[in-house]
């Protein structure tokens, strides 16, 4: 017997530096191969991805390498960067055979579709992925609250969020070999022990609004497909 899909509609967060690799490129071929494949393998299955990319291997609007532009301007600068990493993957995508449309918040007709919560399900519905760029549309807002926003307007069953790292910990693992992590959370937990593995604001709006997420390792990109059909791993959070 086969392997079957847990889930029938995801939103996959992506980081800027999951589809760059290591090897100091701002994309790397494949790194995105295998992202692409892993997504074939679950719309195989019949779940259908919405995603979201960061862009943190271009520009990161917040924090900003010493330069000094305003933060308006550097998130506008962060917004046409999940472009490129946008159009990028649907490139990948599309050459692993996978129908993929590409939608931003904010208005680029002549490169890719206008967001519409509306036109996005119809995409869905009718078999393609949908990746949406350009976060919300305005400053001030991660793409980790975009997230849960473009999760909870196309009705997902979960939000995929692939890390560096392999789920949510007490304190920094990187800094701390003895932290722990944990395989259970709440938002409100999150919110009480001030873990910082997604934003407050965008912890918030997944706790009103029920949007459970399972953050995981993209190390290795097969992870994708094991969230996809129900295997333990990472954190889920309720």
């Amino acid at each position: 017997m086969g392997e079957v899909t847990k889930f029938k509609r995801v939103l996959l967060k992506l980081s800027g530096e999951a589809i760059s690799g290591e090897n100091g490129k701002i994309l790397s071929h494949s790194e995105m191969s295998e992202i692409a494949y892993q997504i074939k393998r679950c719309t195989d299955l019949g779940c259908s991805f919405a995603i979201i990319i960061g862009a943190g291997n271009i520009w990161r609007g917040a924090r900003q390498g010493g330069l000094d532009i305003d933060r308006v301007r550097g998130d506008h600068m962060g917004m046409l960067a999940t472009v490129i990493n946008s159009l990028a993957m649907q490139d990948y995508l599309i050459k692993a055979g996978v129908d993929t449309v590409v939608m931003s918040a904010i208005g680029i007709d002549q490169i890719c579709e206008r967001y519409s919560q509306y036109k996005a399900i119809e995409h869905l519905e009718n078999g393609k992925a949908v990746i949406i760029s350009c976060g919300v549309g305005y400053p001030y807002f991660s793409t980790d609250t975009g997230m849960v926003l473009r999760a909870l307007e196309l009705k997902t069953d979960v939000i995929l969020s692939a890390k560096n790292v392999d789920g949510v910990y007490d304190k920094d693992p990187v800094k701390y070999p003895d932290a722990v992590k944990f395989d259970e959370l709440t938002y409100g937990e999150m919110l009480e022990k001030n873990l910082k593995a997604i934003d407050d604001t965008a912890t918030a709006l997944a706790r009103d609004n029920n949007m459970a997420q399972l953050l995981f390792s993209l190390n290795p990109p097969e992870n994708i497909y094991r969230a996809v059909t129900g295997e333990k791993l990472g954190t889920i959070i309720k």
